[in-house]
């Protein structure tokens, strides 16, 4: 089901709930009511608790943009990382150059093709991903510099496969949902109380009322929907891409 459809739904079902509560909850007031009545306190603690979830609500949608963000940067990393072997290889004979890139290429294939729609499905990196990414560890370990200048290039080399270690891992920790379920249990809870509290002041059954009452369940319905499409930075619409793969191994990075 797309993301849209299911935005477009909550939204279209928070709004019906909300306006049918207070359209069959107006039948039940006696024509002789004021709502003019409401204590103070009520509209002093339908207004705090408004203001509390909304703080709740900012931090948990900068909390998973931040995720987001990360997630895109440590792709960003690791195709840079792979690209700098690639590169630096070109000091190395001809059979040991060709074979680094050759193992490079056929990891960001892999990594393009294969492991990000499994990541988006299992919140999990391959094992396939992990001997590939070896087989270019060895490559590069297991060649015995002859040259000052192919010593002098070694060690870079080294540390950028590393960082390319570093850089999927920090990938696979960001590939499942990052926040909580009693953070969702939160607020959801939240939403529902903001929401019921408007009920507490009384809503008629003029346009304008139903309106504003209609448009803030909708807002809260969006704002549930952006948190939890941010919340696998991987695996949903807005999401990290492998646009760093494909800028920087167009040859490779076809799929």
């Amino acid at each position: 089901m797309s993301e849209w459809l299911v935005l477009t739904i909550a939204m279209a079902s928070a709004c019906a709930v909300v306006l049918t509560i207070a359209v069959l909850s107006n039948r039940r007031i006696a024509e002789d009511d004021d709502p003019s009545e409401t204590p103070d306190v009520i509209e002093y603690m339908t207004m705090m608790i408004g203001v509390v979830y909304a703080i709740v609500l900012g931090l948990a949608i900068a909390g998973v943009w931040e995720a987001r963000g990360a997630a895109q940067e440590s792709v960003r990393l690791e195709a840079q990382a792979l690209h700098e072997v690639s590169a630096r290889s070109a000091v190395y004979p001809a059979e040991v150059r060709d074979r680094i890139r050759s193992d490079v290429d056929a990891y960001v294939a892999h990594v393009v093709d294969d492991e990000w729609r499994w990541m988006t499905d299992h919140g999990s990196l391959t094992e396939e991903g992990t001997r590939l990414l070896d087989r270019v560890r060895a490559d590069v370990t297991e060649y015995v510099p002859r040259t000052d200048h192919e010593g002098q290039a070694y060690q870079p080399l080294v540390d950028q496969v590393a960082a390319v270690d570093d850089a999927r891992g920090a990938r696979g920790q960001n590939a499942g949902a990052t926040m909580p379920g009693v953070v969702w249990f939160g607020l959801i809870t939240g939403a529902v109380v903001t929401v019921g509290l408007i009920f507490t002041l009384q809503i008629r059954r003029t346009f304008r009322e139903l309106l504003l009452a209609g448009l803030f369940s909708v807002l809260i319905a969006f704002l549930l929907f952006l948190i939890w499409d941010f919340d696998a930075p991987f695996g949903r619409g807005i999401s990290a891409t492998t646009a760093p793969f494909v800028d920087l191994f167009p040859h490779a990075a076809k799929g």
